[in-house]
């Protein structure tokens, strides 16, 4: 009986060895995973750069008088739109993101992962600017809606709307740049 006892407590201490290595090398797989994935996100923030692919120009509300142009990046697929200006820490006052969606109806955005503040243009399919949400707060969660229906969004650098006099019912006009 002392024997079985003695089998058993040794049973045991190697059981809890067992489960003490399995739940440290958990641990050690679980801090290992972040630190990857830190590292992803590090080097994809740092190639992230700015890609010139048209030219928007801001009108006043009867289209008549240019505000202010800008060059663009586009956002066109579904992956484009996902990622828009997220892992960039830096946007040049003179650029800005048009994102072009599949249909004109109620848009939203939110600025998860997203490090610069920004002004959010929300335009329908006559160009007019429906909805602005100025200085938005970097990595928010909170929905930033349209209001009205959207076809077009235009993100820009915090203030540019304030700076330019950008308003709702002002207009946008943008080009693409040829892929010869």
């Amino acid at each position: 009986m002392k024997a079985d006892k003695q089998k058993t407590k040794k049973t045991n201490r190697w059981l809890l060895l067992l489960i003490l290595g399995i739940a440290l090398a958990v641990i050690a797989l679980n801090i290992r995973s972040c630190i990857d994935k830190r590292q992803v996100s590090r080097d994809t923030t740092q190639g992230i750069e700015f890609e010139k692919e048209g030219e928007l120009t801001f009108l006043t509300a009867n289209g008549s008088q240019p505000i202010v142009r800008i060059d663009i990046e586009l956002a066109e697929d579904d992956y484009e739109r996902a990622m828009g200006l997220m892992h960039r820490y830096t946007m040049d006052e003179q650029q800005g993101m048009l994102f072009i969606m599949n249909r004109e109806e109620p848009q939203s955005f939110w600025m998860k992962n997203t490090h610069i503040s920004l002004d959010i243009l929300y335009v329908n399919e006559a160009y007019d600017i429906v909805s602005i949400h100025k200085y938005t707060q970097p990595f928010s969660t909170k929905s930033l809606p349209s209001v009205h229906p959207a076809k077009y969004v235009v993100e820009v650098i915090a203030g540019f709307c304030d700076k330019h006099r950008i308003t709702e019912g002002d207009q946008i006009r943008f080009e693409r740049l040829s892929t010869n």
